[in-house]
């Protein structure tokens, strides 16, 4: 199993700060363009930084602290599998402390690859009634969006990107200083090799646009809370036709009336009187799709519980559904009439009697041994 803590060398409870600073210091350490042609570094390299795409999302690091690397393989992430990758994913750090030196980063920038949208992720409250129905949910998110207007491309109708003319579309320039030769990001198109002379108006060039937009989204019936729903392709725009980022919603299940849940069971409190409880007899109790008739056993306890087979909430995966588990409450009457307390004081003789002819007839057993 991967332990993406060890791996960056940091607690279990490190902050962001710190998890980025070990990234940081490991990266400059394996970068390959300090190794060339080391695969054992560059598999080194794809490790950490696979560490670092994790523990640094909140929502990546909060499932594989949950559930470890095999929950974050059940919603389809599998890592990194290029080195361009990586400088794609992280291009502000790398442009932040490595300034743009080496083969790789030059390459990517100059290439002007397509880039994937950034993921986004929501928490959504619902009711247990939403749960159990699977109803369809709307939630409005705030995202970038691809221009309509240039496809993403950044460039007016009809443009075409120029090549930098300050170093010909390589993305860096050489300074001469006696006997050494300094290489630096290009100030005129920071490092892209190319720059938008006619950039879209509807976008500024951007090639994309900030915009609020709702979205419909259907519950799983039974779904725990806490879990977290993928929506592919719902998260940022890319950049250069790169392909969208996903949308990635937590659930959290409010609290319900009557009902409370464990698991895929419903717990039901169910109060009966003093008369119910000793003779049996017939009630009605809800579900969330009708009134159910029970039969309330003879000699009931307080605390005695009866479970409703298949009425409690729908299997997740397609199972067998819950049961809904009846807890009795007996209630005391607190007022009675002058009758009902004669017949009570009745029954206490009764019960009485019954008791001491019970004693009784232990005692001659004893006695006639």
């Amino acid at each position: 199993m991967k332990d993406y803590y060890e791996i960056l060398g940091v607690p279990r409870n490190a902050s962001q700060e710190e998890i980025k600073r070990a990234y940081r210091r490991l990266a400059r350490q394996y970068h390959p363009d300090l190794h060339p042609g080391d695969k054992e570094a560059e598999e080194r390299f794809k490790e950490i930084s696979e560490a670092y795409e994790v523990l640094s999302d909140p929502e990546k690091r909060a499932v594989y602290d949950a559930r470890g690397y095999a929950g974050l393989k059940d919603q389809g992430y599998h890592g990194f599998t290029d080195v361009e990758d990586i400088f794609s994913a992280f291009s502000d750090i790398f442009e932040e402390f490595l300034g743009g030196f080496g083969g790789f980063t030059r390459r990517r920038r100059a290439e002007r690859r397509p880039r994937r949208g950034a993921d986004l992720s929501y928490e959504i409250t619902v009711s247990l009634e939403d749960v159990y129905f699977g109803r369809e949910i709307t939630l409005e998110v705030e995202r970038y969006e691809n221009c309509e207007t240039c496809g993403g491309s950044g460039l007016a109708p009809g443009a075409q990107p120029q090549y930098c003319p300050t170093c010909k579309g390589r993305g860096h320039v050489v300074h001469t200083e006696g006997f050494f030769r300094l290489s630096a990001t290009c100030p005129t198109c920071h490092g892209v090799g190319t720059f938008i002379s006619d950039p879209c108006p509807a976008c500024r060039g951007e090639g994309r646009l900030r915009r609020r937009r709702q979205l419909k989204v259907r519950l799983p019936r039974g779904i725990e809370d806490g879990a977290v729903i993928k929506l592919a392709g719902e998260g940022e725009a890319g950049l250069y036709g790169g392909p969208p980022g996903d949308l990635y919603l937590r659930v959290h299940v409010l609290p319900h009336d009557l009902f409370e849940r464990k698991g895929k069971d419903l717990y039901l409190e169910v109060p009966i009187s003093v008369v119910e409880a000793m003779l049996g007899g017939e009630i009605e109790v809800p579900t969330f799709e009708e009134k159910v008739k029970v039969k309330v056993p003879r000699g009931i306890q307080p605390g005695d519980t009866l479970a409703l087979e298949g009425k409690g909430l729908p299997d997740l995966h397609g199972g067998k559904p819950g049961d809904l588990i009846l807890r009795f409450r007996v209630e005391i009457p607190k007022d009675l009439t002058k009758r009902q307390e004669e017949l009570l004081r009745e029954f206490a003789e009764i019960e009485k009697e019954k008791k001491e002819g019970f004693f009784k007839k232990i005692l001659r057993s004893v006695q006639s041994k």
